[in-house]
């Protein structure tokens, strides 16, 4: 039997915490502004900067002094507001967004996990994939969900053991959204599912970690940044490393107080059956490679308990087709996930 405790924390009879997941009492994300006034006003002064190269070396002096001081001075209108803003939201304001709950520990009863591969024209990996975690201790099931893949992924993955669907509509959402859907189907109340990629890039044996976070959280979110478990090698871009690493951090100050994010590009992550089930519905699957970042957003909002876990990060076997394929279109993809979570997701991000 469970009881309230000053509205906020659940107690159970043996002695475990849960939050009650209340929302902050404060919700306006003024270090999140802060951080893109701050990067902009000095974005903006480093431009100033650089045009005094034309200015001389072009003999533009006289046409871009004015523009040219112009921008240098009023590039600290922004920085200054930054800074303002980020101080009221920590040094005022965060004790009102931090919830005031004690470490939560629930308890993990049934270690045993329901794996949901996505799976995307993955004929060289799939298999090795579906081997490695089905013979994990941990795993009770698996099941791949291919998104129309046109080689053998499918036949290639039921073949090493897996249960196998293919989701038609195409699209990185709409395929993780189907991987949550069957892990939900295939668990109970008190259930864990497993959500990961069937590309190599990841590994069976970080589900023990996984689970050791479990009792933390209602979603544990795993995290490439940690440099030791990274192999030196990856489709990971430095470029990708820390611009993953910047998102991740403007999406922590959105949600101020309530997690910790340095990854918010990984598929890995594990969720508790009955969280899962409430965050469904708030969740988009139309929204392609923003999707991971757009579940995240969507369960602190919610009010769900997130915490990361350091997984290991290995080289992809086969071809990258998602944001890793170049710079460039990582590029693109870290816009719009930043609009998405500007906007709160509201508006197109594609």
């Amino acid at each position: 039997m469970n009881r309230e405790v000053s509205g906020q924390v659940k107690i159970g009879s043996d002695g475990s915490f849960s939050p009650s997941n209340s929302p902050p009492l404060v919700k306006t994300p003024l270090l999140m502004y802060a951080i893109l006034l701050f990067c902009f006003g000095v974005t903006a002064y480093l431009f100033g900067v650089a045009l005094v190269v034309p200015r001389y070396l072009l003999g533009l002096n006289a046409h871009l002094r004015t523009i040219n001081e112009w921008i240098v001075w009023y590039s600290g209108i922004p920085v200054t507001l930054g800074v303002g803003l980020a101080l009221v939201d920590v040094l005022a304001l965060l004790s009102r967004k931090r919830p005031d709950e004690p470490v939560r520990f629930d308890p993990v009863v049934d270690r045993h996990v329901t794996v949901a591969l996505t799976a995307y024209n993955d004929e060289a990996s799939i298999g090795d994939a579906v081997k490695d975690f089905l013979a994990s201790p941990f795993v009770r099931s698996l099941t791949v969900i291919s998104n129309n893949s046109s080689d053998n992924t499918m036949s290639a993955a039921s073949e090493a053991g897996a249960i196998v669907l293919n989701e038609p509509k195409q699209g990185y959402g709409h395929c993780v959204y189907r991987c949550l859907e069957e892990g939900l189907a295939a668990t109970d109340g008190s259930g864990l599912i497993v959500l990961c990629e069937g590309d190599m890039t990841f590994r069976a044996a970080d589900i023990e970690k996984l689970i050791a976070y479990a009792p933390h959280a209602d979603i544990v979110n795993g995290t490439r940044t940690v440099e030791p478990l990274r192999a030196h090698t990856t489709q990971l871009s430095t470029f990708m490393f820390y611009g993953n690493l910047f998102v991740g951090k403007l999406l922590e100050a959105k949600h101020l107080g309530r997690a910790t994010l340095t990854d918010v590009g990984t598929t890995y992550k594990l969720c508790r059956h009955d969280a899962l089930k409430s965050l469904m519905p708030l969740l988009d699957p139309t929204l392609n490679l923003e999707f991971n970042p757009h579940f995240i957003d969507r369960a602190l909002g919610s009010g769900l308990k997130v915490v990361e876990c350091p997984v290991t990060f290995h080289p992809r076997v086969g071809e990258s087709k998602g944001g890793n394929v170049s710079n460039s279109r990582a590029l693109s993809v870290g816009l719009r996930m930043i609009m998405g979570i500007l906007t709160d997701w509201r508006l197109p991000t594609r």
